[in-house]
């Protein structure tokens, strides 16, 4: 009998033993450096001429991986793959499928230091990122298999004398999987798993800045023999091979993550009726944030010091969850910004392969590039009070950066930078934080510290985001126990690890039968 989900856990680092496993890895990982990954469609393994090739961040000389790289001709020949399995896949029965999530599941809790090691190495991530990372890739695995074990039973409809009546869920067809570098593989599965686990099949394109990552999960559904053709694996850039599936007439969805001009452009693309497209395309878009942490005059300010240093800097700050602003109650404005300098200052910057680093690279030159012009435009809209500068000679490594006496419509207050950069706004009273909180394109996660209950209540009510954490850090939501997925133009409000998500790729069919 199939147990209840639960969380994955994470690895215990203050154990000798997982850090000698870790080691281990990256000893192995140390042998594959430099080798050449091919496309995989409909089974087949494609070698192209034109290659993208993976970088280590920490290290941009050392090469990660080789990559083949997809074009349009593949594009078609991937779409083509993917609608003939499509044919047999949508007749395989919904446990069967379940049980390919379940399997695939199995292989990476066994390969998790494998995993992690390479998350290290190609994404920039510390030890402790890295595990969250694969432990949420195999959350995805089986929570998403339970569910769909949940809806194959059907919807519940009522019943009409001399008529049989039922109503159930049917898969919609072929699928656009672009996924995204800052979390490669927990992202990158989830969005494929529920697509496939729903009965359609899928084309995958992961990022450029991560392919090997992605090129080890296809090792897998290879391993436990998933049919060929229900996952066809094809990088190559967003501009060609992105912009052809989207607009493809046999693409009946787009599952995005990214940033939102790119997907606000999918959206668009997708809603262009092109000759022979007989079905309106759905899109299911998550795109990032700018995120806020409020922290009350009666709030535990050590507990939000912690919270703010971790949700902006966690990872460089790379996640559409991070905290990008703390808007602080003036009367206990200055005595935060020393807190949240004291904890900033014990992050350890360096490689992220030792195990000590807690503060690693970004992920390439043109975030490198982007977040550096980002400071220098808070250098005319705040106070740099810590950081501000890049170090470092081999690697994309930027002081975490804490600029203050921002105003609430600043650039740095109102546009993604993604990057290790804080901005800290001062406000008269707890009204006014939230009213600024809300005033952004985006609607994504948030947090606030108070120890005041009607303010707490306040926020559930007027704080207009899709992840509210009250008194923790506004980054690392759990599979199955806070559904992911925001308001505004943080995305389509699709909520990954929820519930509802699976019903996102599924038709439903209502039949009558009279008697």
């Amino acid at each position: 009998m199939l147990e209840k989900f639960k969380n994955e856990p994470l690895i215990d680092f203050t154990k000798q033993e997982n850090i000698d496993k870790m080691e281990e890895a990256f000893k192995k990982l140390d042998v594959e450096k430099g080798k050449e990954y091919p496309l995989i469609i409909g089974g087949e393994k494609i070698y192209t001429d034109e290659k993208i090739t993976s970088y280590n961040p920490c290290n941009f000389k050392e090469i990660i991986g080789i990559v083949s790289k997809g074009n349009e001709e593949l594009a078609d020949k991937s779409m083509c793959s993917a609608l003939e399995a499509f044919e047999m896949w949508k007749n395989v029965c919904p446990k069967e499928r379940a049980n390919y999530l379940f399997k695939a599941a199995a292989i990476m809790r066994r390969k998790k230091f494998d995993f992690s090691a390479l998350l290290v190495e190609e994404a920039g991530k510390t030890w402790i990122e890295a595990d969250a990372d694969v432990a949420e890739a195999i959350d995805f695995l089986e929570y998403y298999g339970r569910q769909m074990l949940k809806f194959a039973k059907g919807m519940d409809v009522g019943s009409f004398p001399g008529e049989i009546n039922e109503c159930y869920y049917i898969p919609m067809g072929v699928g656009i999987v672009i996924a995204p570098w800052n979390f490669p593989l927990a992202i990158l599965t989830g969005m494929t798993a529920a697509s496939i686990v729903t009965g359609n099949t899928v084309v995958i394109k992961p990022s450029s800045s991560t392919p090997v990552v992605a090129a080890k999960f296809m090792e897998i559904w290879d391993e436990i023999k998933l049919p060929d053709g229900v996952i066809n694996y094809l990088p190559g850039p967003g501009e060609s091979v992105g912009n052809y599936l989207v607009s493809h007439p046999k693409t009946r969805f787009i599952n995005f993550t990214g940033s939102k001009d790119v997907g606000l452009n999918i959206s668009k693309m997708a809603s262009d009726i092109k000759d022979g497209q007989k079905c309106i395309k759905r899109v299911i878009a998550e795109m990032g944030g700018k995120d806020t942490i409020i922290v009350d005059n009666e709030a535990d300010l050590d507990a939000a010091a912690e919270g703010i240093v971790a949700s902006a800097f966690g990872f460089q700050g790379q996640k559409c969850s991070a905290c990008s602003r703390a808007i602080i109650v003036e009367d206990i404005y200055d005595e935060m910004i020393d807190k949240i300098v004291e904890k900033t200052k014990k992050l350890k910057i360096g490689p992220t392969r030792k195990f000590d680093t807690n503060f690693g690279a970004v992920i390439d030159e043109n975030a490198y590039e982007k977040i550096l012009t980002y400071i220098e435009i808070g250098r005319n809209e705040g106070k740099i009070c810590f950081g501000g500068n890049k170090c470092g000679e081999s690697g994309y490594f930027i002081e975490p950066t804490i600029i203050v006496d921002v105003s609430p419509d600043a650039r740095i207050s109102q546009e993604e930078i993604f990057g290790p950069v804080l901005s800290v706004i001062k406000v008269d009273n707890f009204d006014c934080a939230l009213n600024i909180a809300n005033d952004t394109d985006y609607g994504l996660t948030g947090a606030v510290y108070s120890n005041n209950r009607q303010k707490l209540e306040k926020a559930k009510r007027e704080f207009h985001v899709g992840n509210l954490y009250l008194n923790r850090k506004c980054t690392g939501a759990l599979v199955g126990v806070q559904p992911f997925g925001g308001f505004k133009l943080s995305g389509t409000c699709s909520k990954a690890g929820g519930e509802d998500y699976l019903l996102l790729f599924m038709e439903i069919k209502s039949v009558a039968e009279r008697l």
